[in-house]
């Protein structure tokens, strides 16, 4: 099993596998807001970009992953990316990570589309049995995002990662599982229907 460079479109979002053409609209996305300067966040800075890019194509050419860039269908443009990413498909896990949405997007629908189609496609396409989220101990946003999709908290890894400024970071695993699938697929329906 391998990840095939597929779109997953609902109807506020589409999510495009990242390529180059996606480049210059990246740029305007991580810009608005300067995404970069949140320390509990691995945002690519606009210097990095090209580079962030190369890494999401070699990842899904090691059958890794697939990064996608997520588009606004009411506009057209590219407000942020995502991807599946640490797959480990004989064991049927993945992890959703480097989420990064533009500040003038965030809390609207987009997140919760785009985690709902991937969701769907990692259990019934996939059919995975869990999927993880991680993200920084002190990033408050992310944690409470997280939880609004319904995964559930495992616990604190602690000294898990070196971020970009030294600083050693806690982390915070969530998983969804199989098991849990037809509950937080209801929850994100439900919530998309009305407008919360």
């Amino acid at each position: 099993m391998k990840f095939e460079r597929v779109i997953l479109e609902g109807d506020h979002v589409r999510l495009e596998p990242l390529s180059e053409n996606h480049r210059d609209q990246l740029i305007e996305a991580i810009s608005d807001g300067e995404l970069w300067n949140l320390f509990v966040t691995l945002v690519p800075r606009v210097e990095e970009l090209d580079e962030f890019i190369e890494n999401a194509i070699s990842a899904h050419s090691n059958e890794d992953g697939l990064a996608f860039a997520t588009i606004d269908k009411a506009s057209g443009r590219v407000v942020g990316s995502t991807r599946f990413m640490k797959a480990a498909l004989s064991h049927k896990r993945i992890e959703i990570g480097f989420t990064f949405i533009a500040k003038s997007y965030q809390k609207t629908k987009i997140n919760t589309e785009a985690k709902l189609l991937m969701l769907s496609y990692a259990f019934e396409v996939l059919y995975l049995n869990r999927v993880e989220l991680i993200t920084d101990y002190f990033n408050d946003s992310s944690r409470n995002a997280i939880l609004r999709l319904g995964a559930k908290q495992e616990g604190i890894l602690r000294n898990h990662m070196v971020m970009p400024n030294g600083r050693v970071r806690d982390s915070v695993l969530f998983s969804i599982t199989s098991n849990d699938w037809a509950g937080v697929k209801q929850n994100l329906s439900f919530k998309l229907k009305n407008n919360m």
